[in-house]
């Protein structure tokens, strides 16, 4: 294992184990400013390593399994213990409910508009090389990460179109690129290959653009769209997977390993994490028994009806549910091992 895998292991558990915990903590506040009293509130999983301390009739611990937290509030499933989240209030229980998935959407949104933020604006009349393909002509030219495409056999280029299409009329000819390096143009000829290796073009170039910087109405916008849209197609995905419209891969849930497969191709951290809160404040609140949604679902007959599903059967349903979920967590990650998901390369 070398050391930038070991980075990217450590930085997707923090990552990972830091949305969790926050959407720990959303039940958390709303239970203690709605008085509902929290017995416990972990950091990671049990078992427990270490009681840090004691704060208002709740403890704070530490535990082994360092992949988020739990809060566990009074009387969670038993309305007759005074101050529990069972004996208070539907419109109370509803609230600490909603809130865990409330603080993941609203860090998916605060995080894609960091991601915004931080990308600027990209110049599209100009033209920057991102990668060179070792082996490629670009390579043996000489071409480097972050030259600017000038000019290509005299014509200026201001768009990844038009390069496209003047490289496409010399496939297997010479040509001259004029690249500005260092604030210097400097000139190089290379041939475009007829017939580049998959997934290579031409000139074996990753191209994109430069970026200014952009105001934070600019990154809010685009940010809160951006999280907005993710949250949409996790929601019309089962639709979709219904009607065929969408292939049946693109409904495959992954396990940690996945994850972490995919964390380790994508460019851009802040849209990882931005798509998995997003992800967690949505699935969390799916009508599935042991999930909020669960019990959010469960809660309101309480409002609707005026009658109350009686505890036992409330509790054997989420029992049940918490059962097949677990058995589904563990399929879902062997079936990363037993059969990985295929990314693109």
């Amino acid at each position: 294992m070398n050391l930038n895998f070991m980075t990217q292991l450590l930085q997707f558990i923090l990552g990972l184990a830091a949305l969790i915990l926050l959407h720990e903590l959303g039940h958390f506040l709303v239970a203690r400013l709605l008085n509902v009293e929290v017995e416990e509130f972990g950091i990671g999983f049990p078992p427990r390593l270490v009681k840090l301390f004691e704060h208002n009739g709740t403890e704070y611990t530490l535990n082994w399994i360092p992949l988020g937290g739990f809060v566990r509030p009074k009387g969670e499933n038993d309305p007759e213990v005074e101050g529990g989240l069972a004996a208070a209030s539907p419109w109370v229980r509803l609230a600490v409910l909603f809130a865990g998935p409330i603080m993941n959407i609203t860090i998916g949104i605060v995080l894609g508009i960091l991601l915004f933020y931080s990308l600027g604006d990209p110049i599209q009349s100009q033209i920057r090389i991102e990668e060179v393909s070792s082996g490629s002509p670009a390579a043996a030219a000489g071409l480097m990460q972050g030259d600017m495409i000038v000019a290509m056999n005299g014509q200026d280029i201001n768009s990844v179109d038009k390069l496209q299409t003047l490289t496409g009329e010399n496939l297997g000819k010479p040509v001259t690129l004029t690249v500005e390096r260092n604030g210097q143009n400097q000139t190089v000829s290379l041939t475009p290959r007829e017939n580049p290796p998959e997934p290579e073009g031409p000139m074996g170039i990753v191209l994109g653009h430069p970026t200014q910087p952009i105001g934070i109405g600019t990154a809010i916008v685009r940010g809160a769209r951006t999280a907005m849209e993710n949250a949409r197609g996790i929601l019309v995905l089962p639709i979709n997977l219904l009607q065929g419209t969408a292939a049946p891969e693109e409904g495959r849930f992954v396990g940690y390993r996945g994850m972490f497969e995919i964390y380790q191709q994508i460019q851009s951290p802040l849209y990882f994490f931005m798509a998995i809160s997003i992800s967690l404040g949505v699935l969390n609140l799916f009508p599935i028994p042991a999930l909020d949604g669960g019990r959010i679902l469960l809660t309101l007959p309480e409002i609707l009806l005026r009658r109350r599903i009686p505890p036992q059967y409330e509790n054997m349903i989420h029992l049940v549910g918490f059962t097949l979920l677990l058995i589904l967590l563990i399929y879902i990650n062997l079936q990363d091992f037993l059969n990985p998901i295929q990314l693109p390369r």
